[in-house]
């Protein structure tokens, strides 16, 4: 190699570690009246750095002039390097049976050797972008034998990371994750610091098709940060963000990550502008934000319009009828929309077309137009036995629907059965993001037609059922982690990746059979194998959801179990074995006595306690237990503990300030089941027990150290030393854990809730990594027993008549299958001063063998004529058993 080969090598590898330095030094060159061999290197580098910031058609330009460039040179190795890298461009232009070509002409004229393993690679990454992954898997290994034995480092980075790609596509995570980090550790050895962050960057795609959430985050927030101190801009990136925080749950995160990235992408970028105004769309929808969502869609419908990708615009049309039906527009000129795009979508054979004709089918009805609507229900129901798993909660949706126009009881129970099933294998496919949230809404909407023929009914056992199958299923908190068992990572992987096949394919009018029948197949051994695992045939994950075992369970406990329905809240209480169903009132009304009470208890928690505030607190909780039990109370009056289980809007409540409720054990569970499963949590062998004392309290100290007086074993982290893995170490299969600490609680997703630690935040998904969880825990200084609402269930569902059927979120639901059985947590801040007496008085309890609603009683029993104590001892909760 002479010494102007060499420096152009130096210039082409400068174009992915440093490219606008690599732009300028071809300018330079070129400016420079540069000899052929030079010139060809320079337009070659200016294309690369032009093709990757998306300015393909201006990169082809450049790459002509490098090939008449490097025919005056002479040099034949010019032409093949420089017609391999404009079949590659050729390729991502969408011009792929040009490229291949144009690739092949370079292979044939390669002698062996280097240049060959560098062609290969090439030829291979257009292989893998049309789906021939037999194909680019073998360029890629002798590309890499090529590369490895000729001593050319980054380019055998280069085809790993191809290769990855492969490996990932085909499911097979483990060898594409290796492939990743051996081409990580080449470039960054090289210096190749963007290739370094673009592989960093692939990993979060490895770790979201193995279903680990907060790996993938890891991996995302450390590519930013690489490619922002390169200034580099990634607009994959942001969209793959948003996928991620889809797949958790965290819509209202998507949507600010996606309006962030729009801001920051040049308008060279205009592809990936349309696709980012679309993510923020479907967010903003799952967000529960729908005029929001429908400007942001059709925005985006606008884009695609313009940059005539049919395809894309059809599914960007459907999220503008979408958020405009929820926003309450139910008009014939949305129905005339919603028959129109129906047909679209189905003729792209769109996964959404399902919901489409569902749509049409619900506005028909809605207007009158029983024909009509017949007509696209039984176009949307035709969905539920075939296709994608995402259609068929919607063909089930639109199967209940049509039963309910018949009158048909038995055939709408059935309808909705069978649909909730199908919703929670769909969440259990980690599908796409966008379709994870409507097959949520889906089931949400299911439960509501059940609950409201039970109500019509006046049938408890059925109302505590259908509340139970929800609020109990897997649709409960969106999964973070991965299964554990790794045939199933890995088919998850291959479908995630034939979606992502099947989606370019559909959107560049390819066929499309061959990929449908391996989704098919994949898809049903997935349901399969999820089915033999959660032990339930019938694939539902409702066995726990059984009445009779329901009143097995609960001993001598009573249950009250309260339900939203179309905005009235409905009481099922269990005593004995006696069911019963009551009618309490206004769910708004509900929700301003709770507040109320909040705002008494906040206000003492400050130590200001107004003449007669035991009075007045005594008069708030008579308005409580009206406005949430009603005539409910008197089933629970009397001894003997009570489980309550709320609807997420009102788990923030003060439970224990309830007359009936004041002089009894009072747990708060999620559901009667997850309750249930707590008590059927085995206790470690060793009572050992963790002290935890977080930054930013300073009333913590003194209570932990009343606390050691109490438990001389116990391990103590405080005054700097809580870090994140320290208290991982403690916490770890401790018997009773007490962390004073800050918290903030993730309404979207409780796994990633956090409490606050001296290094950073700990989250609740981070507890999935012990070996198991605390038995016990005690939150003495957060507000984790707050819970909030998950907006999913307004995805699809009308702006009214439509009951949000709620999951209750709170730090219990994530930690009960963690290993965690009892959750001592405050509904408001509480008074420091106050708290430390409570802690060792509840801790005392706890030691004479106590349940946490046992010791919480007894502490409120002793707190005497004291407001602030009383306020304090009223603001916590037993969560759990």
């Amino acid at each position: 190699m002479n010494e102007a080969e060499r420096h152009g090598e130096a210039l082409l590898a400068l174009t992915l570690s440093r490219p606008a330095d690599a732009l300028a030094r071809a300018g330079q060159l070129l400016a420079e009246a540069a000899d052929a061999l030079t010139e060809s290197f320079a337009h070659q580098a200016r294309a690369i750095v032009l093709r990757d910031s998306g300015r393909v058609d201006e990169a082809v330009v450049e790459l002509r002039a490098a090939l008449r460039a490097a025919g005056r040179s002479g040099s034949a190795e010019r032409l093949v390097d420089v017609r391999a890298t404009l079949g590659v461009t050729l390729g991502f232009a969408g011009r792929t049976s040009q490229g291949l070509t144009m690739l092949d002409t370079a292979v044939a004229g390669c002698a062996g050797g280097v240049l060959a393993g560098r062609v290969l690679m090439r030829r291979a990454s257009i292989l893998r972008l049309v789906g021939r992954y037999d194909d680019a898997l073998t360029d890629l290994r002798r590309a890499i034998e090529l590369l490895r034995r000729g001593g050319d480092p980054i380019w055998e980075a280069r085809s790993r990371t191809h290769r990855f790609l492969v490996y990932a596509a085909l499911g097979q995570a483990a060898r594409a994750d290796r492939d990743l980090v051996i081409a990580e550790r080449l470039f960054a050895a090289q210096g190749q610091e963007l290739e370094s962050a673009i592989a960093v960057h692939n990993r979060a795609d490895v770790a979201l098709q193995g279903g680990d959430v907060p790996r993938a985050l890891g991996f995302l927030d450390e590519a930013d940060d690489r490619y922002s101190a390169l200034g580099a801009v990634r607009p994959n990136l942001a969209l793959d963000r948003c996928a991620v925080l889809l797949a958790a749950g965290l819509a209202v995160e998507a949507v600010m990550v996606a309006d962030d990235a729009v801001r920051r992408i040049g308008p060279g970028w205009a592809s990936k502008v349309a696709e980012l105004t679309l993510a923020g769309a479907r967010a903003a929808l799952a967000a529960g934000r729908f005029a929001d969502a429908s400007t942001r869609a059709a925005a985006a419908r606008d884009l695609f319009r313009r940059q005539g990708r049919r395809w894309w615009h059809a599914r960007a049309e459907f999220v503008v009828t979408q958020s405009r039906y929820a926003a309450g527009e139910h008009g014939v000129r949305l129905l005339r929309r919603a028959v129109e795009l129906a047909h679209r979508l189905d003729a792209l054979r769109a996964e959404e077309a399902p919901a489409a004709h569902l749509l049409a089918g619900r506005l028909a009805a809605g207007l009158g137009r029983a024909d009509d609507a017949e007509r696209h229900l039984a176009g949307a129901a035709r969905f539920r036995h075939r296709g994608p798993t995402f259609g068929h909660a919607a063909g089930w949706l639109a199967q209940a629907l049509r039963a309910q126009s018949r009158g048909d009881t038995a055939a709408v129970l059935v309808a909705c059965r069978r649909g909730l099933v199908a919703a929670g294998e769909h969440q259990r496919t980690l599908g796409a993001p966008e379709l994870r949230a409507h097959a949520a809404a889906y089931g949400t909407e299911l439960v509501a037609i059940a609950l409201r023929h039970a109500v019509k009914r006046g049938d408890g056992r059925m109302l505590l059922r259908w509340t139970e199958r929800w609020r109990a299923s897997a649709l409960a908190v969106p999964p973070a982690l991965p299964p554990d068992d790794p045939e199933l990572v890995a088919e998850l992987g291959a479908l995630r990746a034939v979606v992502r096949r099947l989606e370019s394919a559909r959107a560049e009018g390819s066929a499309t059979a061959r990929l449908d029948h391996e989704r098919g197949l994949l898809e049903a051994s997935i349901r399969a194998r999820t089915r033999r695992a959660a032990g339930d045939p019938a694939g539902g994950g409702f066995a726990g959801a059984d009445v009779a075992a329901i009143l097995d369970g609960l001993g001598g406990h009573r249950l009250a179990e309260l339900t939203a329905v179309d905005g009235v809240l409905y009481a099922t209480t269990v005593v004995g074995r006696r069911v019963r169903m009551h009618a309490v009132g206004p769910v708004a009304e509900a929700e301003r006595e709770v507040e109320l009470a909040r705002f008494m208890l906040r206000r003492l928690a400050h130590g200001r306690a107004p003449r007669g505030a035991l009075d007045r607190l005594d008069r708030a909780g008579a308005a409580l237990q009206r406005a949430l039990l009603g005539p409910a109370a008197g089933d629970l009056a009397g001894d003997g503990p009570v489980v309550v289980v709320p609807p997420a809007q009102l788990h923030a409540v003060p439970w224990a300030l309830l007359p009936a409720l004041r002089g009894t054990p009072v747990a708060v569970a999620p559901s009667a089941v997850t309750w249930l499963r707590a008590g059927a949590v085995p206790g470690p062998r060793r009572h050992r027990v963790a002290l935890v004392g977080g930054p930013g309290l300073d009333a913590s100290a003194v209570e932990l150290k009343q606390l050691a007086a109490l438990y001389p074993d116990a391990v103590m982290l405080s005054e700097g030393a809580a870090t994140a893995a320290a208290t991982l170490a403690a916490l770890d299969g401790a018997w009773t854990a007490h962390v004073a600490a800050h918290g903030t609680f993730h309404s979207e997703n409780p796994l990633f809730s956090a409490l606050s630690l001296d290094d950073g935040p700990l989250m609740v998904h981070d507890l999935g990594r012990l070996r198991r969880a605390p038995l016990r825990l005690v939150l003495s200084s957060c507000e984790s027993g707050v819970a909030g609402t998950v907006t999913a269930g307004n995805v699809a569902a009308p702006s009214s008549g439509v009951p949000v059927v709620d999951e209750l979120l709170g730090m219990v639901t994530a930690l009960v299958p963690l290993g965690t059985a009892s959750i001592l947590a405050s509904v408001v801040p509480v008074h420091d001063g106050a708290t430390a007496p409570l802690m060792v008085a509840f801790h005392e309890r706890l030691r004479a063998g106590a349940s946490f609603a046992e010791a919480l009683l007894a502490v409120r029993a002793s707190g005497g004529d004291d407001p602030v104590a009383t306020a304090t001892a009223l603001s916590f909760l037993a969560l759990g058993r």
